[in-house]
């Protein structure tokens, strides 16, 4: 698979400008995170109010990649999703109180991509995606189906919030709440065949261990973005991903 990112925006918990990922890129650090959220002041008070911190993630990154009036495939991908909503529904369940319907709709894998699609006015594909360890490669796949379906550009948003203590030990990919969102473009673009980086990403089949990397590879692969690495793989049970900066 060959593709251009045209442009990519993320945030984490004191990470929300250029100038700070490229200081965590040189530096990485387990950054605190105490529940911070993005404010998503772009949106009315009341559409705010129902969005989940995940949610707020989402929004905050990928808006300002999509242009106004512009109708972009979506691609949500996380691994755990909304776990602390979920955490919260199952203690209700567990002290036999009724669940609260609108709670259990948006606690739902692809609700965070039906409210994309709703806030931003969005008609055309969306898909959500929950893999393992490489969920950023498989939403990569998707993003370039999509493109050699005739799509102009995508917008791939990989998001994970730190989930509830009473998940130590089960979940341990998650250092700090993160988003990333990446628009990509097919490698020749009728607009501009000069934007973007030109990535390649290549499967192989992985014949030894997959030790756990020290990082989720959505921060390495923003890692590499801002110090110019050229060449990530990252190894998960059978499979063996390469990506391939292109000149």
């Amino acid at each position: 698979m060959e593709f251009r990112i045209h442009n990519l925006n993320a945030w984490a918990p004191g990470l929300d400008s250029n100038e700070t990922w490229q200081a965590w890129a040189q530096q990485p650090i387990r950054v605190p995170d105490n529940n911070e959220q993005p404010s998503c002041d772009f949106l009315p008070a009341m559409q705010r109010r129902r969005l989940s911190r995940l949610a707020r993630m989402t929004m905050h990154v990928a808006w300002p990649l999509c242009a106004e009036g512009e109708q972009l495939p979506f691609v949500f991908a996380s691994r755990h999703g909304e776990t602390p909503r979920t955490f919260a529904l199952l203690g209700e369940v567990a002290d036999g109180q009724p669940l609260s319907p609108t709670q259990f709709g948006l606690s739902v894998h692809n609700a965070i991509a039906g409210q994309w699609s709703i806030l931003r006015g969005q008609h055309g594909e969306s898909v959500a995606i929950a893999g393992e360890a490489d969920t950023f490669e498989h939403a990569m796949v998707e993003a370039a189906a999509l493109l050699g379906d005739g799509a102009k550009s995508v917008l791939v948003v990989i998001a994970e919030e730190r989930p509830p203590a009473a998940y130590d030990g089960w979940i341990d990919d998650v250092p700090f709440s993160y988003a990333v969102a990446l628009k990509v473009g097919n490698i020749e673009s009728a607009d501009d065949a000069a934007a973007g980086e030109r990535w390649q990403l290549r499967l192989e089949p992985n014949t030894g261990a997959s030790p756990s990397g020290a990082w989720p590879h959505a921060l390495n692969f923003m890692r590499a973005l801002h110090t110019g690495e050229s060449r990530l793989e990252h190894a998960w049970k059978t499979r063996r991903w390469i990506w391939q900066r292109n000149p």
